[in-house]
């Protein structure tokens, strides 16, 4: 089994006692003999239940709980006290516990308790390809906000930074909805040409132009019935968003060439990696389009802004990716986790995912340490880029808006990289093309020639 459970007693015989009943069933048991060792635990890794006591001598079971919920509001926690009454149960309830447990029990209570309470965690319960890791609260209330509208047949819109997992939240839509039967259709919108992107996604009839030999269902018509994922929904060109706003507005779709339109039923979800409102006010969206996607809008958090969940995910894809014979699986050592935690990940879950992959791969041991994760120096937390001074850095002070401190951030990486708009954009977490909307957006265009002038000036400067 999988499942980890951390267990909280003041007592060693009581650990002792429940450790080995757990263990004897296949649980992965860690134990903890105070309330400061437990919250240091849970700091380290996330755990699936916890078992703690109600009495202990520096904080009670309940302020614990209350601890726990606030730090990973969907993990079970069962109390177990000797002193039980009607109203200790009620309160425990009251304050999220899944259960109480009365001392002395049997290991067959035990084992019931536990197995119901791990049943219930619904991060547990996902399905391991769209598994969705977190103890953080805001992204918690995202997901349970997600659980509320997932039912319904509003339009979502997602927004967040590349790499927080846009696509993954969108298919838990899909996968607790209706739909779920049917087909969920992804289209990157940014990754395809307008021409591309209009056949794509509206389709085409025989002959309509050059090259169309036969007839064409768009993802519109393929999405029927289930659930269509418009990926970077900010990067669509401006006839394609009236095209768009049509469909939403009429149910039906025209192909290109095509002389009737077709009638869909298709639920909408829109994900993007920019502030669509700020480009309704620049002119690059349209404001009636923005209006029908933003129905119900859901925001994940940058992983830098939930560093909880670090080690949670750290965990997962060590098990992920680092099976070694047999069942072993790769750890992270305490050096490793204290790097991870100092890195600011511009690219989110997915860079971490890589970095996790990729160390993996080159470790020779059993331990995971921190010169085997190769992270760049920059972005971390005590480097001028990873603190107040970052800003200093940027000549940015209190006050500035947020459009400033983006075309400062932009400039002062195009600089870093001598005008590789690659780079660049490989830095700052965005795709290319939308660093390349980003420079027109800011009348940077130039940008990226004028940093390879300038560093090809200072290479011939000798000093």
């Amino acid at each position: 089994m999988d499942e980890n459970i951390l267990v909280v007693d003041d007592e060693p015989q009581m650990l002792i006692a429940i450790n080995e009943t757990l263990r004897r069933k296949g649980y992965a048991v860690t134990t903890a003999g105070s309330v400061m060792e437990a919250l240091c635990r849970l700091k380290e890794r996330y755990y699936h239940l916890v078992l703690t006591d109600m009495r202990m001598p520096e904080m009670s079971g309940m302020d614990l709980l209350k601890k726990i919920k606030s730090l990973s509001p969907q993990t079970p926690v069962v109390l177990l006290t000797a002193y039980g009454t009607i109203q200790n149960a009620v309160d425990a309830m009251r304050h999220g516990a899944f259960d109480y447990l009365l001392k002395p029990f049997s290991s067959e209570a035990l084992e019931r308790v536990v197995r119901r309470a791990l049943d219930s965690n619904p991060q547990r319960n996902e399905k391991p390809a769209h598994t969705i890791i977190t103890q953080d609260p805001a992204f918690s209330h995202t997901l349970e906000l997600a659980g509320q509208v997932a039912a319904s047949e509003a339009t979502v819109l997602i927004e967040a930074e590349s790499g927080t997992g846009k696509e993954l939240l969108a298919r838990m839509l899909h996968q607790k909805s209706d739909r779920s039967k049917n087909d969920f259709i992804a289209v990157n919108c940014a990754a395809l040409p307008e021409n591309l992107l209009e056949s794509e996604l509206f389709g085409f009839e025989k002959g309509a132009f050059t090259g169309a030999v036969s007839s064409k269902p768009g993802k519109f018509e393929l999405a029927n019935g289930g659930t269509l994922l418009l990926d970077e929904i900010g990067e669509m060109a401006p006839i394609l968003q009236a095209k768009l706003l049509r469909v939403l507005q009429e149910k039906e779709v025209d192909r290109i060439g095509g002389r009737t339109p077709v009638s869909i039923d298709v639920r909408i979800i829109a994900t993007t990696n920019r502030d669509l409102q700020e480009l309704v006010h620049s002119g690059g969206f349209r404001q009636d389009l923005y209006y029908r996607l933003n129905v119900v809008r859901l925001t994940i958090p940058p992983l830098r802004e939930r560093c909880g969940d670090i080690p949670l995910l750290a965990d997962f894809f060590c098990k992920k990716y680092g099976k070694h014979s047999g069942e072993n699986t790769i750890s992270l050592c305490s050096d490793a986790l204290d790097r991870l935690m100092r890195y600011l990940w511009p690219g989110n879950v997915r860079e971490l995912e890589n970095t996790i992959q990729r160390a993996l791969a080159l470790c020779s041991g059993d331990n995971l340490r921190a010169e085997d994760l190769l992270l760049p120096n920059s972005y971390t937390k005590n480097s001028p880029l990873g603190t107040e001074a970052k800003f200093h850095d940027l000549g940015l002070s209190a006050g500035v808006t947020m459009r400033e401190m983006e075309r400062k951030l932009i400039c002062r990486t195009l600089e870093n990289t001598g005008g590789n708009r690659t780079q660049a954009a490989k830095s700052l977490g965005i795709s290319l093309r939308t660093l390349r909307n980003k420079l027109n957006e800011f009348g940077l265009q130039d940008r990226g020639l004028q940093g390879r002038q300038a560093k090809s000036a200072h290479s011939h400067v000798s000093i």
